[in-house]
């Protein structure tokens, strides 16, 4: 038998079925509020982290030095370091080869920022989208093996057999993506979802590996006598890094964005605080500015520019290059959003012509621009609850990228249609994965594809349930509340902020822009909260609360901070409602 759904609402505005907690967990939030005489609101988010009411307060005040992994738990660890700083001793000329999105960059900017704290400079290469394609390839590592003593290939590299035996120097790869059954013949391959590591740390993003490896250096280092340089002022790139990689903010991930939220809020790096200022963030860093203010503007130059903007940017100390390089990925940024848009309605029209209720989304279009397939996917991937794929055709071949949604691991499915030759690459991790496959083999490979995903259960539900932490009276949403919520973040990737629930809530309602609405709501008996809800008018929300009348509605959503004019209020980001 089903449960009841919460406040009685099987289907909502947008067509969800609301579900609360468990009864278990209702149980544990109130045995937790009596013992610790913290808010019951909080308790729900402490309990659903599996949080025990004695380590409430350790989890609310976590300490990155009691969090961080050993690096030696890493296989090949020791002799990356080693190299690392044999190079760095005997001066020789390194190269540093990243990718070209947020976690490459990132990448790259830590090692760049330690090396020249130790007076060693590093060449920084970032492969072309377009014409090169993701990863190292035979050309430009030659090319970099013939110049350079050493090469750190950082997020990429673990499945690039052929170009790291084409350097013809030593390779150091720091990564973390699926690895093969074969490693590349690499000096080391430090990777914590290489086949033979334990899985532990698999939740790291390349940055963290990378960081790990210069706690490591460091360690080294200190042992001989020597300071190294101040790793915890580099905690800022490896938090935009984990949020922008969407990786897991779940233990020493929590900890890495937590600390590198209050080192970016110092405002220190000149090219995150010129990025900052394009982008008009006026409050303290948020998760939320690192993976929709300031991701997607490093990311910009890697998608349609030129790839190595958004590396430079996070690595520079010049405050006049930072602000040229952030105002130039602004106005990238802007283009790649009109590229998407349209791409992105293309391919949803192709898609809902194919059918949304498979295993798999996907859709393939003539010159789709390579740099915005994958922002395509993760959109039809959240309008459909289903893993998508979005691919750009160009000659025999199409290039693309798929997202996952939780439960489905895309990668490990992507790269067995890649090994059983239906495509010509392909790899990944869970959520995310790149492919290439030959225009003549597309249909079979997207079919093999939807095979193993639906085995994993994909494409079994419709739209999803909206999961509640608890209901809250207006009353009780106070900034004292907000603040203390916050103190269980950041949230992120399998760690989403509470979503509360609001029941039978008069409410006044208004447009504005284009499709979004500005509301206020309350029951009656005290003041009213305000809330907005972007997007409202691109689907039923807008019009049915917009005409509200004297209809009571219930409210879901999640409860944030917003200043304004030098006074912080409660807001509620409105999710959905549903007619008491």
């Amino acid at each position: 038998m089903t449960d009841r759904a919460f406040l009685n609402v099987d289907a909502s505005l947008t067509g969800r079925r609301w579900v609360g907690p468990p009864a278990e967990e209702d149980r544990l939030a109130e045995a937790m509020a009596q013992e610790t005489h913290l808010p019951l609101a909080l308790c729900h988010t402490l309990v659903k982290r599996g949080v025990a009411p004695d380590e409430a307060a350790g989890f609310l005040a976590p300490q990155l030095r009691e969090l961080l992994p050993d690096p030696m738990t890493l296989r090949d660890m020791g002799p990356a370091a080693d190299r690392f700083l044999r190079a760095v001793r005997d001066r020789q000329r390194i190269a540093v080869f990243a990718d070209y999105d947020v976690d490459g960059g990132s990448s790259a900017a830590l090692l760049i920022t330690w090396l020249r704290a130790m007076g060693r400079p590093a060449t920084l290469y970032i492969p072309d989208r377009i014409d090169e394609g993701y990863g190292p390839n035979v050309p430009a590592m030659a090319a970099l093996g013939a110049a350079h003593d050493l090469i750190l290939c950082v997020d990429c590299g673990t499945l690039s057999h052929e170009p790291v035996a084409a350097a013809g120097c030593d390779v150091l790869i720091l990564d973390h993506h699926l690895g093969g059954e074969t490693l590349p013949p690499a000096l080391a391959v430090v990777n914590p979802n290489r086949q033979d590591e334990s899985g532990d740390l698999g939740h790291l993003c390349a940055a963290s590996v990378v960081f790990l490896m210069l706690v490591e250096a460091n360690r080294r280092l200190r042992a001989e006598g020597v300071q190294g340089p101040d790793l915890m002022a580099m905690l800022d790139l490896v938090a935009l890094a984990t949020v922008a990689d969407v990786a897991p903010l779940l233990g020493v991930n929590r900890a890495f964005v937590r600390q590198g939220l209050r080192v970016m809020a110092r405002r220190e790096r000149a090219g995150l605080r010129a990025l900052a200022d394009v982008a008009r963030m006026d409050q303290a860093p948020t998760p939320y500015a690192l993976g929709f203010l300031l991701g997607p503007r490093v990311n910009a130059g890697g998608r349609i520019g030129q790839a190595d903007l958004g590396a430079r940017l996070l690595a520079t100390e010049d405050p006049a290059e930072a602000a040229a390089l952030a105002e130039r990925l602004d106005m990238l940024n802007t283009e790649r959003r009109e590229i998407e848009a349209r791409v992105r309605a293309e391919a949803m029209a192709q898609a809902e012509a194919r059918g949304l209720d498979g295993p798999l989304v996907w859709a393939a279009g003539e010159g789709w621009h390579p740099g915005v397939v994958g922002i395509v996917a993760a959109r039809l991937k959240e309008a459909t609850n289903r893993p998508a794929v979005v691919i750009g055709l160009d000659g025999d071949e199409g290039k693309g990228s798929a997202r996952s949604v939780s439960g489905v691991d895309l990668g490990a499915a992507v790269h067995r249609v890649a090994a059983e030759g239906l495509l010509i690459k392909g790899g990944g991790h869970r959520m995310a994965a790149g492919l290439t496959v030959a225009r003549d083999r597309l249909e079979p490979a997207m079919a093999r594809l939807g095979e193993l995903l639906a085995r994993q259960g994909a494409g079994q539900g419709g739209p999803a349930d909206l999961k509640l932490d608890s209901l809250l009276m207006p009353s009780a949403a106070t900034p004292e509340l907000v603040e203390q919520i916050e103190a269980a973040g950041p949230f992120g990737a399998s760690a989403p902020a509470p979503r509360f629930a609001f029941a039978a809530q008069a409410v006044s309602a208004r447009r504005i822009g284009e499709n979004h609405l500005r509301l206020s709501f309350g029951d009656g008996t005290g003041p009213k909260v305000e809330a907005v809800a972007f997007g409202a008018f691109d689907g039923p929300l807008g019009p049915a609360l917009e005409n509200a009348g004297h209809r009571r509605f219930h409210l879901a959503g999640r409860l944030e901070l917003n200043t304004w004019g030098g006074r912080t209020r409660v807001q509620l980001r409105l999710e959905d409602a549903a007619e008491a």
